[in-house]
C-alpha cells in the first residue's frame, strides 16, 4: 500500500496534526474480527488497587472476548482460587466476572488478598493485572478530652485535627455546630495535613465550637472531631491585667499586641525535603506566622515555575504542579514576608516514576511463513526491569517454540506456524509499581474483507478534509488501493494521502472531489473492494453581519443576520446573549434572520450573538447593545422588587418545614407571588430547583419535603416589571432516610445478540433515592414458561445482560428500587424478548408470472413464523440479468437488484425489466437480526419488445437518380429484428411535400441504394426497425440528389460554346449576370407576397392550422395499447399519420413570428416538447435538426422505479 509521508519541513496546521493523532490512534486499535480464530483479549478488568464498600456485595470484573470463547479461573494471594468450594462466590455466566455475597452473610475482611484471573482458550491465556482488593474504613475518632484554649490578642495558634487513619484516606474540613464552614483568609487557612492555622489571632476568633470532620467519600460517612474551645483575650481585658499589676509607667510602656517578624508554623527548620511520582500533583506548603499577617511568595531556585502546570491554593501557602515529570525536580524557596521582615524555607524536591509505556507490546497478526516481532519498552526512575510470559508462565519455563527468539525487551518471530499462536505478558517493574500488557501472536491464514459499511455517504464542508475509511483486515496484510469513478486509475496525485489503515485523505476537499471512491484490498490469498460516496457541500457565510447599536432606554433596536448556506443541508439560527440563551420575555422576537429587543431596558446592554449551524459547519457573528437614558426627566422609579431577607426554618418535621420571610421593597409595583426554590447540597449542590409559589401577600409558607436531602431554601418576589434577585439561601436542613417512592422508568427487553437478553431502564436520580444505597433490583422470567422470577441486585448501572437465553423468546421484566432503608413499591411488570437470530427457512413454492415485457408479478409461500426467529420485517427479492446457461459460472459478477416487501406479503411486482432478457430471481425473508437464506433460484424470461431507433442513419453516394442509405442496427433490438422501414418523400421548390414512398427492407441489411429519383430534388426519410412485437421508434434524415448538368449547360448564355460543358462546372454561378438577376426576380416576388399575406391578415384571414400541423409529423407512428395497468407511456393517437403536404423551415432552420400567429409553429420538422395526459402542450417548439422522431412509437419498456422507492408494492 501506498503511504504518502507528509513533508517534514512543512508546517502542519493545529487541526491536521490532531487529524493524523487521530488516525495513528486509529491504526493501533485495528482488531481481529470477533468470527476468526483468535487468542483471548482481556477486555475490562477492576482496578489494581481496589477499594469495596464493606457494606455491598464484591464484584471483581475480569471480561474477555476471544474464538473459541475463553474459559476463565482466578488465583487468590498467588494459589488457586476455587470458586466452586465457597457458595458466597459466583462467577458470571459467559465471563470471569466475580460476585462475592457478602451482604447475606459473611465479612469483607475474609476476602482481602491479592486476585488475578486467567482467560484461556485452545490458542492462547490472557492473564489481568494482580488485583488488590481491600474493604474500605472509616474509623471513629479516638476519645480526648479537649481543654478551653486562652491567648492574647495577636498571638499565633495552631488547632490540630489528627484524623482517624482511613481507607481511603478522608477528605478534612473545619465547621462549626450549624455545620457553616468556618472563613478562611491569609491570616486562618488550613493546612495540607487538615490542622487549622492561625497566623495571628483576633478577638472574633473566639468561640466554642472549632470542630473538625473527616468525610469519607467510599462510604458515605461523615466523623467528627469533639469541639474546641478558643477564647482571644482582648485590648481592654490584657489593659485591666496588665492595670492591676503594674505600676502607671510600666502600664504605659507595655505592649500587648507587639508587632513581630514572620516565623514558619510548617514546616520546620531551614530546608525540608519532598520526593513525588510522575504523574501526580506535587503540593508544597508553607505557613507563617507574624504580626501583621505575612504573605507567602514561590521560586524555584535553579528555573522557572512551569507556566501552564503551576497553581496556588490555600492564599498561596500552598504550591502545586500538576503532571509532574523528573524535570520538576530542584529546590523549591518559599518566602514570607511583612512590614517587619522575611524568612525563607527551602524544599528540595526528588521526582520518582513508576514504570510508564514508551512503546506497549501490540498484537501480532500473522499468516504462516512470516516474521515478525513484539516489543515492550518501558520507563522509569530507577529503570524498571522487563520480563516476558508466555501464555501467563515465565517464559523461561513456557514450552519452547523454535520461531520465537528473546532478545531482551523484544521477542523475535520467523517463519510462523499456527502453533505459534500464544498470548504473551511483558511485565516492566520497579520499586514504585508494576505494568502488565497482553499481546498475543495469531497465526492466521486469511483473505481480505473490508470492514466499514458499503455505500457509506460522507458530506464535507469545500476546502476542509475529507476523510474515507475502509477498514479492513486479512493475513497478510493486504495492501491497499483507492479508485475514483468507474474506470479511475489508483489515486497517487499530491491531492490525496493514503493513511496506514485505509483511509483515503483529501486534505482540501474541493467541489470536483465529489463521486464515487472504491477501496481495493488484496493480499496473495484474495481480493475485497468497498464503494463510498463523497459530497461536498458549500460552506455557511453570514452574508450581513448583526451591527453595533446604540439605543434610549424604551425604544425598540433590530439586528439582522442574513446567512447563505448549502441548501441541501438544514439551517438553524441561534441568538445569545452574553454567549447565554436570550432572557424568557416576551419583549425579545425572533423572525427568521432578524432580533428585534422591545421596551429596551438597561439589563439588556451587552453582546449579542447570531450563531448559524447546519449539521456539518457554524459559523457566528456578534454585535454590541449599549443603553443609555432616554432624558433626564426625573419620573418615579417603577423596578423589579428587591430581594426578601431574614429567611427562618421554624416547625421542623420529617416531611415537612415552614418557611418565612420579610419582603423587599416593592420598588413602585405591588408583589404579585414570591417564588419558592430549593437546593439539595448532598446531590446537587449549586443546583435550584422550583418548589412552589404563593400569594404576594403571604410570607410564610407549609414546605412539603422528600427523605434523605439537605435542603436550603431561597425566595423571590415578582411584580409586574419582573422578578427580583434571589434571596440569601436560609440555613440548611437534612430530612431522614427512607425507602424510594417510585421505581425506574422506561424498563425495556431487548436481546443484542440471540443468546442474551439485555434490560435497560432509566435510573434515578440522587433526589428520588429517598437514602443511601440506592441499588436495583432486576427480576425476569419467561412469559409462556412456568419458571421462577430470577433476579439479581445491581447499584451504579442502567443494564443488565442475561446471558444464555434461548433465541428470540418473550420474557417479563421488573426492575425495582432498593436503598439501605428498604425497597419501592412493587415495580410493573413490562414485556421485552431476547435476542434475534438470522432466519433458518427460506421462502418455498416460488413462483413468477410475466405480464409483459418489462413487468413480472412474484408469488412465494410464506415461511413458518418460529423459523423466522426474530420480528417479521418483511421478504426481499434479488432478481437479475444473467445469460442461458452461465448463471453460477457468473453470478461474481452480476449486479444484482433488490426489492424488499414490508410485512407479511407473499407477492409483489418486479418492475423495470429488459424486453427479450433472460432473468433469475431468489427470495428472502427479513427479520431485525438480517436475512434468511435464499430460495432456489427461479428463472423467467421476458417476452420481446419493440425495438429502438436505429443507432445511426446516413446518405452517401448522391447522384443525378440514386441515393445510398447506410445505418447501425438499434442499441437495443428488444428481440430478434425481423425488418426495416423506409419511407420517404420528395420535397418540392415550394417547400410542399410529395407523395410518401413505403419500403421494407431485410433484417440483415445496413445498406440500401434509393434509384430511379428525380435529379436536384431533396428528399426527407423516415427509418425504422421492426420486431414480432411491433415497430421501433424511427430516425430522420433529408439529402438531396445532384444536378443535371446537361440542362444547367441548356440555360447557359449563347456565347457560351457546348465544348465548354465540363468547364462550366468550375464556373461559380453567384457571380454570373444572369444569376444574379433572377435572384432580385425571386426577392421581388417574395415582397410581393409577404405583403399580401400582412393585408389578409389584418382583414381577420386565418391559415389552415391543423394542414400544417399534419404535414410536419411523423409519418404512420403506431399507437400503443391502451392502458391495461402495466407500465407504458402516453401517445396521441391523432399525431401518428405521416407528412401529407405543407411548407417546410427556412434553410436556417428558424422559425419567424411574423409568419403566423394562429399556431404554435407553422414550419419545422420536429417538436422538442412534452404533453400532459390530457394532451395539453407543456413544452416549446424547437428548430434543431431532427435526430430522433418528435413523436412514434417508443420502446414499451416503462422506467425502472427501482431507484425512486425501496420496494415496489
Amino acid at each position: 500500500m501506498q503511504l504518502k509521508i507528509m513533508p517534514k519541513k512543512k508546517r502542519l496546521p493545529a487541526g491536521r496534526v490532531a487529524l493524523i493523532l487521530f488516525l495513528c490512534q486509529m491504526i493501533s486499535a485495528l482488531e481481529v474480527p470477533l468470527d476468526l480464530v483468535q487468542p483471548p483479549t482481556i477486555t475490562q478488568q477492576s482496578p489494581k488497587d481496589y477499594i469495596i464498600d464493606p457494606r455491598e456485595n464484591i464484584v471483581i470484573q475480569c471480561e474477555a472476548k476471544g474464538k473459541p470463547p475463553p474459559s476463565f479461573s482466578w488465583t487468590r494471594n498467588g494459589t488457586h482460587f476455587d470458586i466452586d468450594k465457597d457458595p458466597l462466590v459466583t462467577m458470571k455466566p459467559g465471563s470471569g466476572t466475580l460476585t462475592i455475597n457478602i451482604m447475606s452473610e459473611g465479612k469483607a475482611e475474609t476476602y482481602e488478598g491479592v486476585y488475578q484471573c486467567t482467560a484461556r482458550n485452545e490458542r492462547g491465556a490472557a492473564i489481568s493485572n494482580n488485583i488488590v482488593v481491600r474493604p474500605s474504613r472509616s474509623p471513629l475518632w479516638t476519645k480526648e478530652k479537649l481543654e478551653p484554649i486562652t491567648l492574647r490578642n495577636g498571638q499565633s495558634l495552631v488547632l490540630p485535627c489528627r484524623p482517624p487513619l482511613g481507607l481511603p484516606p478522608p477528605i478534612i474540613f473545619w465547621m462549626d455546630n450549624s455545620f457553616q464552614r468556618l472563613p478562611q483568609s491569609e491570616r486562618v487557612s488550613q493546612g495540607l495535613n487538615g490542622d487549622l492555622y492561625f497566623s495571628n489571632v483576633l478577638p472574633e476568633d473566639t468561640r466554642e465550637d472549632y470542630i473538625c470532620y473527616a468525610r469519607f467519600n467510599h462510604t458515605q460517612t461523615i466523623q467528627q472531631k469533639q469541639p474546641i474551645s478558643v477564647k482571644v483575650i482582648s485590648v481592654d481585658e490584657l489593659n485591666d491585667t496588665i492595670a492591676a499589676n503594674l505600676s502607671d509607667t510600666e502600664f504605659y510602656s507595655a505592649k500587648p499586641n507587639r508587632e513581630r517578624p514572620p516565623t514558619f508554623l510548617t514546616p520546620e527548620g531551614n530546608t525540608s525535603n519532598k520526593e513525588e511520582l510522575r504523574g501526580n500533583v506535587l503540593s508544597l506548603e508553607c505557613i507563617a506566622e507574624g504580626l501583621p499577617t505575612p504573605v507567602i511568595y514561590w521560586i524555584k531556585e535553579d528555573g522557572m515555575l512551569p507556566t501552564n502546570r503551576t497553581f496556588y491554593r490555600n492564599f498561596k501557602k500552598t504550591l502545586q504542579i500538576i503532571q509532574v515529570s523528573e524535570a520538576d525536580s530542584g529546590n523549591y524557596q518559599c518566602i514570607a514576608k511583612n512590614a517587619l521582615g522575611a524568612i525563607h524555607h527551602t524544599i528540595s524536591v526528588t521526582v520518582k516514576a513508576a514504570p510508564y509505556w514508551i512503546l506497549a507490546p501490540q498484537n501480532l497478526v500473522l499468516s504462516p511463513g512470516e516474521d515478525g516481532s513484539l516489543i515492550c519498552r518501558a520507563n522509569g526512575n530507577p529503570k524498571p526491569r522487563i520480563s516476558w510470559l508466555s501464555n501467563g508462565v515465565p517464559i523461561e519455563i513456557a514450552p519452547d517454540d523454535p520461531s520465537r527468539k528473546i532478545d531482551g525487551d523484544t521477542i523475535i518471530f520467523s517463519n510462523v506456524q499456527e502453533r505459534s499462536s500464544a498470548v504473551y505478558q511483558c511485565n516492566a517493574s520497579n520499586e514504585y509499581g508494576y505494568l502488565l500488557a497482553n499481546a498475543f501472536v495469531n497465526v492466521l491464514a486469511e483473505p481480505p474483507r473490508i470492514l466499514t459499511s458499503a455505500n457509506t455517504l460522507y458530506q464535507v464542508i469545500a476546502n476542509r478534509p475529507a476523510l474515507l475509511d475502509c477498514a479492513f483486515f486479512g493475513s497478510p496484510l493486504p495492501t491497499i488501493e483507492w479508485f475514483k469513478g468507474a474506470k479511475g486509475s489508483a489515486l497517487r496525485d499530491d491531492i490525496y494521502v493514503l493513511h496506514e489503515n485505509g483511509t483515503l485523505e483529501i486534505p482540501v476537499a474541493q467541489k470536483d472531489s465529489t463521486g464515487t471512491y472504491t477501496c481495493v484490498a488484496r493480499n496473495k490469498l484474495g481480493m475485497a473492494k468497498n464503494e463510498v460516496h463523497l459530497e461536498i457541500k458549500d460552506p455557511t457565510r453570514i452574508i450581513k453581519q448583526p451591527e453595533y447599536a446604540v439605543v434610549q432606554r424604551g425604544s425598540t433596536v433590530s439586528f439582522e443576520c442574513k446567512v447563505k448556506h448549502d441548501h441541501t443541508l438544514t439551517l438553524t439560527i441561534t441568538w445569545l446573549k452574553d454567549n447565554g440563551e436570550l432572557p424568557s420575555d416576551g419583549r425579545f422576537t425572533v423572525d427568521k434572520d432578524h432580533l428585534e429587543v422591545a421596551d429596551v431596558r438597561d439589563s439588556d446592554g451587552g453582546a449579542y450573538t447570531c450563531v448559524a449551524n447546519t449539521t456539518l459547519d457554524m459559523v457566528s457573528a456578534s454585535a454590541v447593545l449599549s443603553v443609555v437614558a432616554p432624558t433626564p426627566t426625573p419620573a418615579p422609579i417603577y423596578d423589579v422588587p428587591n430581594p426578601p431577607f431574614d429567611l427562618e426554618l421554624t416547625d421542623q418535621l420529617d416531611k415537612s418545614v415552614q418557611l418565612s420571610w420579610t419582603p423587599g421593597d416593592d420598588n413602585n409595583s405591588p408583589i404579585i407571588k414570591f417564588i419558592i426554590e430549593y437546593e439539595d447540597a448532598m446531590h446537587e449542590a449549586g443546583l435550584w430547583h422550583h418548589q412552589t409559589e404563593v400569594s404576594g401577600m403571604q410570607t410564610t409558607a407549609q414546605l412539603k419535603l422528600s427523605p434523605y436531602v439537605n435542603y436550603s431554601f431561597r425566595v423571590m418576589a415578582v411584580n409586574s416589571l419582573g422578578r427580583s434577585l434571589p434571596s440569601e439561601p436560609s440555613e440548611q436542613y437534612l430530612t431522614k432516610a427512607a425507602e424510594p417512592d417510585t421505581n425506574p422508568t422506561a424498563v425495556e427487553g431487548l436481546g443484542s445478540e440471540p443468546d442474551n437478553l439485555v434490560i435497560t431502564w432509566k435510573p434515578l436520580n440522587g433526589f428520588e433515592s429517598n437514602g443511601p444505597g440506592l441499588q436495583y433490583k432486576v427480576s425476569w422470567r419467561q412469559k409462556d414458561g412456568d419458571d421462577e422470577w430470577a433476579s439479581v441486585v445491581v447499584a451504579n448501572v442502567s443494564k443488565y445482560i442475561v446471558s444464555g437465553t434461548p433465541t428470540f423468546v418473550p420474557y417479563l421484566i421488573k426492575v425495582q428500587a432498593l436503598n439501605d432503608v428498604g425497597f419501592a413499591p412493587e415495580p410493573a411488570v413490562v414485556m421485552g424478548h431476547s435476542g434475534e437470530d438470522l432466519p433458518m427457512v427460506a421462502p418455498g413454492n416460488v413462483r413468477v408470472n410475466v405480464v409483459n415485457s418489462t413487468l413480472a408479478e412474484v408469488h412465494w409461500d410464506p415461511v413458518p413464523l418460529k423459523s423466522i426467529r426474530g420480528h417479521l420485517q418483511g421478504y426481499r427479492i434479488y432478481y437479475w440479468k444473467a445469460q442461458e446457461g452461465s448463471l453460477k459460472r457468473n453470478r461474481r459478477h452480476i449486479e444484482k437488484k433488490i426489492l424488499t416487501f414490508q410485512g407479511s406479503k407473499t407477492h409483489g411486482m418486479l418492475p423495470g425489466l429488459e424486453p427479450f432478457s433472460h432473468y433469475a430471481l431468489n427470495v428472502r425473508v427479513v427479520n431485525g437480526k438480517g436475512e434468511g437464506p435464499a430460495s432456489p433460484d427461479r428463472v423467467f424470461n421476458t417476452p420481446e419488445g419493440v425495438p429502438s431507433a436505429p443507432s445511426s442513419l446516413k446518405i452517401i453516394n448522391p447522384t443525378l437518380d440514386s441515393l445510398t442509405l447506410e445505418w447501425d442496427p438499434p442499441s437495443r433490438p428488444n428481440g430478434i429484428l425481423t425488418e426495416y422501414t423506409l419511407k420517404y418523400q420528395p420535397i418540392n421548390s415550394t417547400h410542399e411535400l410529395g407523395p410518401l414512398v413505403d419500403l421494407k427492407i431485410p433484417a440483415n441489411k445496413t445498406r440500401w441504394t434509393l434509384k430511379n429519383l428525380n435529379f436536384s430534388t431533396r428528399y426527407k426519410f423516415y427509418f425504422y426497425a421492426q420486431t414480432a412485437a411491433g415497430s421501433g421508434s424511427q430516425i430522420t434524415e433529408e439529402a438531396v440528389t445532384t444536378v443535371d448538368e446537361g440542362k444547367l449547360a441548356g440555360i447557359l448564355p449563347p456565347d457560351v460554346g457546348a465544348g465548354k460543358a465540363m468547364a462550366s462546372r468550375q464556373v461559380d454561378i453567384a457571380t454570373q449576370g444572369w444569376f444574379i438577376g433572377l435572384m432580385c426576380a425571386v426577392a421581388l416576388l417574395i415582397l410581393i407576397l409577404l405583403i399580401v399575406c400582412f393585408i389578409r391578415r389584418n382583414k381577420g384571414g386565418k391559415y389552415p392550422v391543423k394542414e400544417k400541423e399534419d404535414a410536419h409529423a411523423d409519418p404512420e407512428i403506431q399507437p400503443m395499447k391502451e392502458d391495461d395497468g402495466t407500465f407504458g407511456e402516453y401517445s396521441d393517437a391523432e399525431d401518428h399519420k405521416p407528412l401529407k403536404k405543407g411548407s417546410r423551415t427556412p434553410s436556417d432552420r428558424t422559425v419567424k413570428k411574423e409568419d403566423s400567429d394562429d399556431s404554435l409553429v407553422d414550419y419545422g420538422e420536429g417538436v422538442n416538447g412534452q404533453f400532459n395526459e390530457d394532451g395539453s402542450f407543456i413544452g416549446q417548439y424547437s428548430g434543431k435538426k431532427e435526430k430522433e422522431p418528435a413523436e412514434g412509437n417508443e420502446s414499451s419498456e416503462a422506467p425502472s422505479p427501482v431507484n425512486a422507492m425501496n420496494s415496489f408494492v
